[in-house]
This record gives structure tokens, C-alpha cells and sequence, in this order.
């Protein structure tokens, strides 16, 4: 039987490509990190992560991230429905200024941030009278993971609102619903999934982050020191394999967090909302 020509030209060499590309760029040094990490055993692996530092390290990471998120959650729905659906003067250098922190280096974004929040700084100082410190503590971290996440959310967000009808809106107001129950009841449905994915995508990021946090955290052991500064610090002592097994959970961590994000966009596409 004479086997049908694809309609599409080129898949034998773009597949080829890509899987080779793929191979070399992201499955090739992610093999070497788990084979690092492998070389500790596991009685070597528990060890490692019942330690006080290391437990210490990964609970600081997941509280700030999940607390950054939730607060990009809250602010950035907002953010997204006014670039959105109003027209105002400046919209378009504030839609333009969303994506700074996607574009800023993380290091010169943690050295502002903490110029910014020191005792002696713009906001520091005001914060200082009521007794607020910011600078080398974990509200710093959540800061700078704010800062850093708050694009993920709107950016998924918007694509959502600018294809949801307002129509919708209008007729849930002539049929008698307040500005609250339409969001509730017509929008929200329709961001749901869009939303959490967004969530799902800055916890990740804030998950991994490092340059815009140890500059305001301080990387304090067992009170500001995050995960991703714990294997640099394994890595300043020469413990390179307890430093890969310390990525590796990372990894599997963000590889968990990802999947999540594209199951909550198959769940939105399912349920009528576009992810």
C-alpha cells in the first residue's frame, strides 16, 4: 500500500531538527544534573533534605512565591480589565511598562528594589516610622517576587478579556445584575482558568528566582535564604552533587508547576474560556 504524502512539506527535517535541538539544549544538561545528583544516594538524598538549612531554604522559597502570587492574583486581574476595556491617556507606556521586568536584568532590579526599601530609601524611610522593615526580611522576597511576577498573570489574562464580548456584561445588567454579580457570575468563569494558569506561571518563576531577591533578603541561613541560594552556597563549598540534588528538586518542582499550567489550560478551553 502506498503510504500518503503528508500535505505539509518539511516535517521529516523540522521534526529532526527539533528533536535534536531539544536533545542538546534542554534534555542533555538536565540528564547531567540528575545523574550529578544521583551520585548521593538515597540515604545521601534524605539526609540532605531533612536538613534544618535545606528545610528552611525550600519552606522560604514556597512561602514567598505562593504569597507573591497570590498578590499578583489580586492586583494583576485589576491591572488587566483596565488596559483592557478602557481607553486612557498613558495606556499604552503603562501596557509597555508591564513588561519591564521580563526585560531587566533580575540583579539590577534587586539592587534598585533595595535602594528603594532601605532604611535611608523613597519608600524605607516612611515604611521605617511605622516600624516596617523590608530590607533582609521575607517581605523583601515577596517584593521582589511581586515585581517580578506580576507580568505573568496580566499577559494571560489579557488575551482572555480582549476576546471576551462586552455584550455579555450589558445584557447581565438589563437583566438586573449589580456590577459585582456580572463580574462573579459572567467574567469570572471565563478568566478562571486563565487566571490560575497565569497564578501557576509566577509561582514558577518566583520559585527559581535569585538576582532580584538576595539583594534585599540578604540570604540570611535559616531565616531569609532561599533555595536557589542555597545551591550557590553548596556550590561555594565545593559541594557540587549536593548543590545538582538541591536543582534537581527544583526541577521536578517546576516541572510539577508547569504541567499544572497546561492542564489548567486545557480545563479553560474545555469549560468555554480561552487560555
Amino acid at each position: 500500500m502506498r503510504k500518503r504524502k503528508s500535505i505539509l512539506p518539511g516535517f521529516g527535517l523540522g521534526l529532526g531538527l527539533c528533536t535534536v535541538y531539544v536533545g542538546l539544549m534542554v534534555l542533555l544538561p538536565l540528564t547531567a544534573l540528575l545523574r550529578q545528583a544521583s551520585q548521593l544516594g538515597w540515604p545521601g538524598l534524605r539526609g540532605l533534605f531533612v536538613a534544618p538549612r535545606v528545610l528552611a531554604a525550600f519552606g522560604t522559597s514556597f512561602v514567598c512565591a505562593a504569597a507573591a502570587a497570590g498578590v499578583n492574583l489580586v492586583m494583576g486581574l485589576p491591572i488587566a480589565w483596565a488596559l483592557t476595556r478602557y481607553r486612557f491617556p498613558g495606556r499604552r507606556l503603562l501596557d509597555a511598562v508591564l513588561d519591564l521586568p521580563l526585560a531587566l536584568p533580575t540583579a539590577v532590579a534587586g539592587i534598585t528594589l533595595t535602594a528603594l526599601f532601605a532604611p535611608q530609601g523613597w519608600l524605607g524611610a516612611p515604611l521605617e516610622r511605622f516600624g516596617v522593615q523590608v530590607v533582609g526580611t521575607r517581605l523583601g522576597i515577596v517584593v521582589a517576587l511581586v515585581f517580578v511576577g506580576l507580568p505573568f498573570i496580566v499577559r494571560t489574562v489579557q488575551p482572555v478579556l480582549e476576546g471576551l464580548d462586552p455584550a455579555y456584561e450589558e445584557a447581565a445588567a438589563c437583566l438586573g445584575a449589580g456590577w459585582g454579580q456580572g463580574l462573579r457570575q459572567v467574567v469570572w468563569p471565563q478568566l478562571r482558568g486563565s487566571a490560575l494558569t497565569g497564578c501557576s506561571l509566577a509561582f514558577a518563576r518566583a520559585l527559581g528566582e535569585y538576582g532580584s531577591v538576595i539583594f534585599i533578603a540578604g540570604g540570611l541561613p535559616l531565616r531569609t535564604e532561599i533555595a536557589p541560594r542555597l545551591v550557590v552556597a553548596r556550590l561555594g563549598v565545593g559541594d557540587v552533587t549536593g548543590a545538582a540534588a538541591v536543582g534537581a528538586a527544583m526541577l521536578g518542582l517546576s516541572f510539577l508547576l508547569l504541567l499544572t499550567a497546561n492542564v489548567l489550560q486545557r480545563w479553560a478551553a474545555a469549560s468555554g474560556g480561552e487560555a
